[in-house]
This record gives C-alpha cells, sequence and structure tokens, in this order.
C-alpha cells in the first residue's frame, strides 16, 4: 500500500533550532506528523503496544521506526520511507509499521540501539524477540541522502530472519537488550525529574519530548553524578565498523567496502569483497547489526565472522584487545558535546597532522591536540574561565603525553577523574608553555 508523505516544508521547520523564537515552527512540524500518521492505514503511530499485539494476531515480524521529528538529520530517508516506491511498499506489507517520534515512554529492555541517530529501525518478533537493527551515519549527517538501497536488504534480511524463527532463537540472543539499571526511560532520574510519560500536546509538545539522544545522555550523568566510572560501552556506543578496522558497504548488509592495513580486521584475514554473514551466530540485518555486535562486546575478547567470499563460505576470527573501544571516533556524535563539558571543560580538539606537527616541533607519537573550539556557557565554559585559548595546543593532560585522539581522552578522563577533582592540562601557546588547571564536572 502506498501511502503519501510527511510535506517537505513540515520536515524543513522540523530543523529549526529550539530558541523561543523557533520554536512554533517545530512544533508545526510535530503536530503536522501526528497529524499525518495518528490514523494512517500502515502506520500505528507512537503505540508500539497494538504494534506487538497485531504482530502476534497475524504472525508478522515488527517493524518499528523511532524517528526524531524535530530534527533535520535523517530527513532524506525518512521521507524516502514514507513516500514508498513499489520495491519497499511490497517489503512494508510484510511487516506490522510502527511509527514512534518520543522516547518519554520506552521500554529499555527491548528498546536498546544507536540513541544518537535521528532515524532507527528495530525488528522484533511479536513475543518480544529482536530481529536486529537498522541505522546510517550516512543518512544522520547528510540530510538530504534519501537512498534506500541498505534499507531495503535489512528489510529482507529482517524477512528472512523472521522466516527461521523460532529455530533461530538461540542465534538471536546476542541481539538481545543488554541488562541495564534502569527499566523504562522514566527510571533514569535526570529525566523523570523533566519529562512526564505523555507528551503535552495542550502545549509546548517540543519541550516535552525525550529525545533518543537523551537516553545515553542521561545514563551517562547517572554515573557522573554517583562518581562512578562511566562504562566504556556509554563512552563509545555502537562503535563503527572502522573501529576494528573495516568499511562496510552502505547499501549492503554488511558487505566489505574497505579493510584498512594493519588493523584488526586485517590481522584476521578479512578482505575487501568479503560479505560478513553472523557475527558470535548472529545474523546480520545491516551495518547497524555489525555495530550492536561490537557495543556487546567485552573490552577484551575474540570474535567469530562468518563471511561468504567468492560464493564460499567461510570465517575470520577477530582478535580485540583490551582497551580496543578507544579506537572508537565518537567526536561527531551528538553525545560527545555533553561528555566534552564532563571532561573537557568544552574543549572541542582535534588532532595535528604530521605536517602540523613538523611545523610546531613536535613528534608523531606526543599528544597535540588542537583546541578548535570552547563552550561558553554552564559546564562547557569551564575550559574558557580557567584560560584556555582557541588555538591553544594541548600537549600533556592528567600525567599522559602520548599521542591520543580527543575521543581516547574523554575515555581516559570519564573512567578515571571524577567531579570535584582538577586535573592539570599543559598547553603551547606561541611557543610557550601553559599550565592550567581544569575542573571535571
Amino acid at each position: 500500500m502506498k501511502t503519501a508523505f510527511l510535506p517537505l516544508l513540515a520536515l524543513l521547520a522540523a530543523s529549526l533550532p529550539l530558541p523561543a523564537e523557533t520554536v512554533k515552527d517545530r512544533e508545526g512540524a510535530v503536530r503536522a506528523d501526528k497529524a499525518r500518521f495518528e490514523n494512517d492505514a500502515r502506520w500505528a503511530y507512537n503505540d508500539i503496544e497494538s504494534g506487538f499485539k497485531l504482530a502476534q494476531a497475524t504472525g508478522k515480524p515488527l517493524l518499528v521506526v523511532m524517528r526524531c521529528v524535530p530534527c533535520l538529520s535523517c530527513m532524506g530517508i525518512d521521507t524516502a520511507v514514507l513516500m514508498e516506491n513499489d520495491a519497499l511498499s511490497a517489503l512494508l506489507d510484510q511487516f506490522v509499521c510502527v511509527r514512534v517520534m518520543n522516547a518519554n515512554a520506552l521500554d529499555l529492555t527491548k528498546f536498546q540501539f544507536d540513541f544518537d541517530l535521528s532515524f532507527s529501525t528495530l525488528f522484533f518478533n511479536g513475543d518480544g524477540t529482536v530481529y536486529g537493527r537498522y541505522g546510517s551515519w550516512t543518512h544522520q549527517k547528510n540530510s538530504q541522502e534519501s537512498s534506500l538501497a541498505g534499507y531495503k536488504r535489512a528489510l529482507e534480511a529482517a524477512l528472512a530472519v523472521h522466516k527461521n524463527y523460532p529455530a533461530n532463537r538461540a542465534a538471536l540472543q546476542g541481539k538481545q537488550g543488554a541488562p541495564l539499571p534502569f527499566v523504562s526511560t522514566l527510571d533514569i532520574p535526570q529525566l523523570a525529574e523533566r519529562y512526564q510519560r505523555e507528551l503535552n500536546w495542550d502545549g509546548k509538545v517540543v519541550q516535552s519530548c525525550v529525545h533518543c539522544h537523551m537516553i545515553g545522555d542521561a545514563l551517562r550523568n547517572t554515573y557522573r553524578r554517583e562518581k562512578k566510572p562511566i562504562p566504556a560501552e556509554w563512552i563509545y556506543p555502537m562503535p563503527a565498523p572502522e573501529t576494528v578496522g573495516v568499511t562496510l558497504a552502505q547499501d549492503q548488509v554488511a558487505a566489505v567496502a574497505a579493510v584498512i592495513p594493519g588493523s584488526h580486521a586485517d590481522k584476521a584475514g578479512v578482505r575487501a569483497g568479503d560479505e560478513i554473514t553472523h557475527v558470535q551466530g548472529q545474523p546480520l540485518v545491516s551495518v547497524a547489526d555489525f555495530s550492536w555486535a561490537l557495543h556487546r562486546t567485552a573490552d577484551q575478547a575474540s570474535l567469530e565472522l562468518a563471511i561468504r567470499r567468492a560464493g564460499a563460505a567461510t570465517t575470520a576470527t577477530l582478535v580485540l584487545p583490551s582497551g580496543w573501544r578507544h579506537d572508537t571516533d565518537s567526536s561527531g556524535r551528538v553525545a560527545a558535546w555533553p561528555m566534552r563539558g564532563m571532561a573537557l571543560g568544552g574543549m572541542i580538539l582535534t588532532d595535528l597532522d604530521d605536517s602540523e606537527r613538523r611545523a610546531a616541533g613536535l613528534d608523531a607519537g606526543v599528544m597535540a591536540l588542537r583546541v578548535k573550539g570552547l563552550g561558553m556557557y554552564g559546564l562547557h565554559a569551564a575550559a574558557k574561565k580557567a584560560g584556555v585559548q582557541k588555538d591553544d595546543i594541548l600537549v600533556e593532560m592528567d600525567g599522559h603525553s602520548r599521542r591520543m585522539t580527543e575521543s581516547s581522552l574523554l575515555g581516559h578522563l570519564l573512567q578515571n577523574r571524577f567531579p570535584g577533582e582538577t586535573v592539570q592540562a599543559v598547553f603551547l601557546r606561541g611557543g610557550e608553555r601553559v599550565t592550567i588547571r581544569l575542573p571535571m564536572q
């Protein structure tokens, strides 16, 4: 069944920032989304419970789209899914489809995915078993990207998993939600203090909405409030495949487009052109499923990959040493900003490349992080207030001077230093070394 789609104007209005003078436009976009979908023939709107009941009654798998309507990111793929070309419609007809645009009442035992994305899809059996996840950083970074090839592959793969259920139940165990300290979104203190289970449709609905990224932020803040180390999987959630050395094609389920020389994947014998079909026995439905497998992996582990190579089945063992997550680049995530406030006083840091290092007289193996930007308000103003200046070069922090990325430095500080402490940082400024003590927050 082909349905109409949310007008592009409303989607564009939804991308506007949150200040008071523009909140009306964002409100309009959210209300237009509700008006469009609450009586839609295909999409059950914000009603996950009815979706599970219908999936059980019909025997169809359940597809749940998590979409942050007020965000510009992923607008292209969201619009493309709603437009439904004939090929996509034929696939969607085989699912019970639910559209969710807020996370206020989310069951965190079932709904664990990449909270930093503005468009995600989860596939379930009616009994609540997770079949897989879809999410795309290509679409997140480029709001106009509307390609559906990878999404269609994910739908097809999820249907294949459903066809084999429940015989494959044991293989799906690793896809289920990991133990969390909270059952639902509003069990998290930081969110319970500000939000209600139901949206305020009679008032400012956008301000009453829990965005998906707020879940990760609140989980990290819970550990921070208690002065406990933030678990590595929440500092580096859903690691990109490049973390272990592979680039996966976005228009396939998990086809290897490139392998980074000397990486963990390279050492395991993974090759460009390989198709990774399973990780630790889990059938993959998308690139996001590969990231989920990494998300659930221990600090030190070996992962068994099932691979289809030139039409033949083979395997590879991906050996991940202790600390492998610190190779994740989390700088482009929404989550990076609040973490910078906690540990860096609002500094945005970029690693100097080799030519910049030579110009500054710095070796390739030492810390050299340029202060690309500084926050101006709240926790993010701490570095500026302490005396840090834009274009300073951080060469030592908390006694560490080896080369590391901003992401790796954040991991060290968020696991070893806690609110109320201060950390010594050394900067190069105009050829002089400047020592500043930064507060952990």
